[in-house]
């Protein structure tokens, strides 16, 4: 975590500016030939909307301006527009305290992570959060609670139009807000870009428009765009109409990114429970939490310098050390052998060290690297020894490029929090069904375009395309199981190890795991597959796409 003064001006403030060209869309969007709107906007900062406004000559009733920064407040305070009100004050406390609604609210709100709230800010967000009926978690950020606060100011009828974070597609702690937002409104439109509008903050965003007009329909429509300067070209009309029909059940909103038709073929399968979920055959836990795996993981060379011997156990740690769908005892010995990170250190405690001066050495070595004041490690009643230290009979690499992959753990290593465990249900006394789960079949059973693609739906994605499942997530992939799949996993091991092109893996495994296994038709198998590459090529749209 990073302290409060250690950070930066703007990101206590959370100011980034919102280009001219987005401004002037919401706008656009938004006024829509009205001429007796009340507007709110929450966080103005220098005052780039009131400008548009202004240059635009937008007729309005009047204009409320919220902003904390007294500086960019006396900027908007200063530009000429009748019946204006700018307020140098925090819109937490504004929004708690005042009985005025609008019919439009608009901005870019600030991105404040939580540690850097006050007590005071955290105390007046949560009190939105419970006006709305929502539960406030420490994981929020500042837009979610302007986001929040600002529908809740809205009349009977009214819109929204912000600037706000690409991660309210798929973060966990933004479910709530997605649940909420599709339940308050009756229209929604959100704008994506395939390039960044904040390249200086590495920052992705979106344009959130919202609508409710006291009907009793939910729709939800999702545009990608190449860049702001492409909203110019925009039709506004299709944005007065959203056409996908809103899921209540769906976690993310990466859904919306596909066709209705691919959406109800999605919906279907879950609500019909035609295809079952990982989590019928096993359960997913995360790798060991070391709280430093440069400390904790370490190649041969340095267990010989140190003597740790005793100390050192197979381990596995990286994607790139996991060359097919079997990770075997000579993969492991390649990566040992390769002076890779091929062991993890379980210490016990100093009592047990006493008498191995090399193995405290190291330790010490760690401490002067302030290894043990790390959160993680010094919770632990002594740092150097780890928690949760078992190997599971199946791994999931966390973060992927292409494809995560399902690994079966042949050569019994453990593995950090870079990767999930795997346990099957037979092994917990789960069983289901009175059957077994073969730990092959189902390895192979995940290797199809269906499973990759609900991979893609609840995962979630990073900069530069990595994908990234957490284990509740891993849970939710769709599984085509059948015991019939192990005759296969010898050759998806060999194709991957081969690094055969993953189309070619696919064309492979969806005819004998989809069609002949389980009984799909061609034309779902495609779609299963166009779903997946559309949702794969949009995270890797600053790479290359697989055609």
């Amino acid at each position: 975590m990073e302290l409060i003064v250690n950070a930066s001006k703007e990101k206590l403030r959370g100011g980034f500016y919102t280009p001219k060209v987005i401004g002037d869309f919401i706008l656009t969007w938004a006024i829509n030939g009205n001429q007796n709107y009340d507007i709110l906007e929450p966080s103005c900062g220098d005052g780039l909307f009131l400008e548009q406004i202004k240059e635009k000559g937008y007729k309005y009733n009047s204009i409320t301006a919220i902003e904390l920064d007294p500086n960019e407040a006396r900027k908007a305070y200063n530009i000429d527009i009748p019946n204006k009100v700018v307020l140098n004050e925090d819109f937490h406390n504004y929004c708690n305290s005042t009985r005025q609604k609008f019919d439009l609210v608009i901005g870019n709100p600030p991105f404040i992570r939580y540690q850097y709230f006050d007590k005071e800010q955290q105390i007046k967000a949560e009190k939105i959060f419970n006006s709305a009926g929502l539960k406030y978690s420490k994981l929020a950020n500042s837009w979610v609670s302007f986001v929040v606060g600002s529908s809740l100011l809205l009349k009977d009828v009214g819109k929204i139009g912000f600037v706000i974070p690409a991660e309210i597609l798929q973060v966990s702690y933004a479910h709530q807000i997605r649940k909420f937002l599709v339940q308050f409104y009756n229209k929604i439109t959100i704008i994506s870009f395939r390039k960044l509008v904040f390249p200086d903050i590495q920052q992705d965003v979106l344009l959130l428009l919202c609508e409710k007009d006291n009907s009793n329909s939910h729709l939800i429509e999702h545009l990608e765009v190449e860049d702001a300067e492409e909203l110019r070209k925009l039709d506004i009309a299709r944005i007065k109409k959203p056409m996908k029909r809103v899921n209540l059940k769906s976690s993310k909103w990466t859904f919306y990114f596909l066709e209705q038709e691919e959406i109800d073929f999605i919906e279907n399968l879950l609500d019909q429970r035609i295809i079952p979920t990982l989590d019928d055959y096993a359960s997913v836990e995360v790798g060991m939490t070391t709280g430093s795996n440069e400390f904790f993981s370490v190649p041969k060379s340095i267990v010989e310098k140190y003597s740790l011997q005793e100390y050192a156990k197979p381990a596995v740690g990286r994607s790139v050390q996991v060359s097919g769908a079997i990770f075997k005892e000579c993969d492991w010995k390649l990566n040992s052998e390769s002076n890779s990170k091929a062991y993890i250190l379980l210490f016990p405690s100093r009592n047990e060290l006493i008498n191995n001066n090399k193995a405290l050495e190291y330790i010490d070595n760690g401490e002067k690297g302030n290894i043990h004041k790390g959160y993680k490690c010094r919770i632990r009643d002594e740092w150097q020894t780890l928690p949760s230290a078992w190997v599971s009979e199946v791994l999931f690499l966390r973060r992927s490029d292409i494809f995560p992959k399902i690994v079966i753990n042949q050569a019994k290593v453990y593995t950090t929090d870079t990767m999930h465990r795997i346990t099957i249900n037979n092994s917990l006394g789960l069983i289901k069904n009175n059957k077994n789960v073969n730990v092959e079949a189902f390895t192979a059973s995940y290797y199809n375009s269906l499973s990759f693609a609900s991979a893609e739906i609840f995962g979630r994605s990073y900069g530069g395309g990595v994908l990234e499942l957490m284990p509740s997530e891993v849970e939710n992939i769709l599984l085509p199981y059948n015991d019939n799949n192990i005759e296969i996993l010898e050759e998806i091991d060999n194709m991957i190890r081969k690094k055969e092109h993953i189309d070619k893996i696919l064309k492979f495994t969806d005819i004998v795991i989809l069609k002949e296994n389980y009984g799909l038709s061609e034309s779902d198998i495609k779609l299963a597959n166009k779903i997946w590459k559309k949702l794969l090529n949009r995270r890797k749209n600053r790479g290359y796409s697989i055609k």
